[in-house]
């Protein structure tokens, strides 16, 4: 089969952008013929089609030339479109198969696909199609005013991206994409959601039960053991964006008074804030901020974690932190929220706490700290075996059962 890879970066910068290299890679090594677009960039992996990729903008510089071009970018981009065009009449898809094209990209893209009668899928890696700024998350809790007022308005209102004329931007640009023009729910044939608490934000929200399919993402490949808890040093680890919506605050206040120590990768927006909040700690050694961390340098970080901490407050969809843990037999204490408690089960194969209850994290933390020997050999071996259950060829399976169905259909 000709497969049609589309996301707005080429590299892993992300979940959605490594899960979208990883799916190239596995139908590749299935036999099947894979191409990609994607917007230009120095980080990109080496591609044959990069001659199809859009001009790159930079969405977070400060000079005016890229921010006059931003409006535009965001809502319509004709280049984009007119180099898809040309992909989709060199390749000749069989399937398209989106992941994050916001912004970057634009939808402008999707009717090119329609023209030519080609399915297209839409993985949702976050909750873009009916929140303007991803998140479900607003003024430090959950929210689902848009979705549930049929509205953007609130995004305004509640000025969600911190600044009024970005908050007024995505509201417009929603209104155009879903309002106006319809240009998502007239060109996208199928939408996989990741966790079950994406399906009902999506059919909630309005999208027709027929079209979004539940696919869990898959864990990495696992270990051939669970390690040992003698292999494990004497740290409790959280890695990840350091914002607001990870809830790592919370963390920071449950872990004083527990006696654990905790270590802190990633870099994000609040880290100043985070370090300020976490001096006394940072000085006594409880907590080590590590930076950013990847590759080997990540891998062996979790390895020798005690247990792994998601403290979110946003509902997180299916973060590649939770499988990439579950996949090296760790235990977990994770908030009670979005996709999460879908794959942990409570003192089964990890642990849950209702988010951003400081008190019931620092609970769970003692707990942790405080188990037996046994217990906790017992856990990790469940949370391994969570892994195994989220098996990657299972998952390129259901995806190919998806694609071939489509594919039919549109014959």
């Amino acid at each position: 089969m000709r497969v049609l890879q589309v996301n707005k970066f080429y590299y892993p910068s992300g979940g959605a952008d490594k899960y979208c290299l990883y799916l190239e890679k596995a139908l590749k090594a299935a036999g099947h013929e894979v191409a990609v677009f994607a917007m230009a960039d120095p980080k990109n992996e080496p591609s044959p089609w990069s001659d199809y990729f859009v001009s790159p903008i930079d969405f977070h510089s400060p000079r005016w030339s890229e921010k006059v071009r931003l409006p535009g970018r965001m809502i319509y981009s004709r280049e984009a479109r007119r180099k898809f065009a040309r992909l989709l009449d060199d390749f000749r898809p069989d399937i398209i198969h989106c992941h994050n094209i916001y912004h970057q990209l634009s939808p402008a893209i999707l009717p090119e696909a329609t023209k030519r009668k080609i399915p297209v899928i839409m993985h949702a890696h976050d909750y873009k199609l009916i929140c303007p700024n991803y998140k479900l998350f607003t003024q430090e809790k959950f929210c689902r005013e848009c979705p549930s007022k049929n509205s953007y308005w609130p995004c305004i209102k509640n000025n969600c991206y911190g600044h009024f004329s970005r908050s007024a931007l995505a509201s417009w640009e929603m209104y155009l994409h879903h309002k106006r023009w319809h240009i998502y729910e007239k060109n996208l044939d199928l939408l996989i959601a990741p966790s079950g608490f994406m399906k009902d934000q999506l059919i909630a929200a309005g999208w027709p039960t027929a079209k979004v399919a539940l696919i869990y993402n898959p864990a990495p490949k696992v270990s051939q053991r669970v390690p040992s808890s003698g292999e494990e040093k004497d740290y409790l680890l959280y890695f990840g964006r350091l914002s607001a919506e990870k809830g790592v605050a919370d963390l920071i206040a449950a872990i004083k008074d527990t006696g654990a120590n905790l270590h802190l990768a990633g870099s994000g927006p609040e880290e100043i804030k985070l370090k300020k909040l976490a001096a006394p700690e940072i000085k006594s050694g409880q907590i080590k901020f590590l930076g950013q961390l990847a590759g080997g340098e990540l891998v062996k970080e979790i390895g020798a974690a005690k247990a792994v901490i998601l403290p979110s407050r946003w509902p997180e969809n299916m973060p590649l932190a939770l499988l990439e843990s579950l996949a090296k037999g760790k235990m977990i204490i994770a908030a009670a929220v979005g996709g999460l408690p879908e794959i942990i089960q409570d003192g089964v194969n990890g642990f849950l706490y209702p988010p951003g209850e400081t008190e019931a994290l620092k609970a769970k933390i003692k707990t942790v700290i405080g188990l037996p020997e046994e217990t906790r050999e017992k856990i990790k071996a469940q949370a391994f075996a969570t892994a195994k259950e989220l098996d990657s060829d299972d998952h390129l399976e259901a995806i190919m059962n998806k694609y071939l169905i489509l594919v039919k259909k549109s014959d």
